[in-house]
C-alpha cells in the first residue's frame, strides 16, 4: 500500500480520518458512492471540502493511487469529483487509480480550489 507523504492524516482538530496507517488484515474496503444528503453536518461538509483540497494540493488533474487514502472519506466523493482513472476498476484495491474530475469538484467545492 502505498503511503501519500505529506498528504494530512485527518481534518486539524476533529476526528475525521483522511488517511490510514495500515492495511487492513481483513482485506481492502471497497469504495461505494455514498449519496451525500442536503441535511449533513456542517462539521461533514467542511471535512469534505477540506479532503477536496488536500486531494487537489496534492495530486492535482493528474491521476493518483488510491494506496493509504481513507476509504470512508473517499467514497463521500467518488462516483462525482472523485472517478476511477483506468478500465477495468477495482473499487477493492489499494493500487486503483483514481483521477479528479475537477470541473465537477470546482462545483461542488469551490472554496477546495481557492488561493
Amino acid at each position: 500500500m502505498l503511503k501519500h507523504r505529506g498528504f494530512p492524516g485527518r481534518l486539524p482538530g476533529t476526528d475525521f480520518q483522511f488517511t490510514i496507517r495500515r492495511p487492513n488484515p481483513k482485506g481492502v474496503t471497497p469504495l461505494t458512492r455514498r449519496e451525500r444528503r442536503s441535511d449533513r453536518k456542517a462539521a461533514d461538509r467542511r471535512a469534505d471540502a477540506a479532503f477536496m483540497k488536500a486531494l487537489w494540493e496534492c495530486f492535482g488533474p493528474e491521476p493518483f493511487e488510491r494506496g493509504n487514502l481513507d476509504a470512508g472519506r473517499l467514497s463521500w466523493l467518488f462516483g462525482r469529483e472523485v472517478l476511477p482513472a483506468t478500465d477495468p476498476f477495482d473499487a477493492a484495491d489499494y493500487e486503483a487509480m483514481l483521477v479528479i474530475d475537477e470541473r465537477i469538484a470546482r462545483a461542488s467545492f469551490p472554496e477546495a480550489f481557492e488561493g
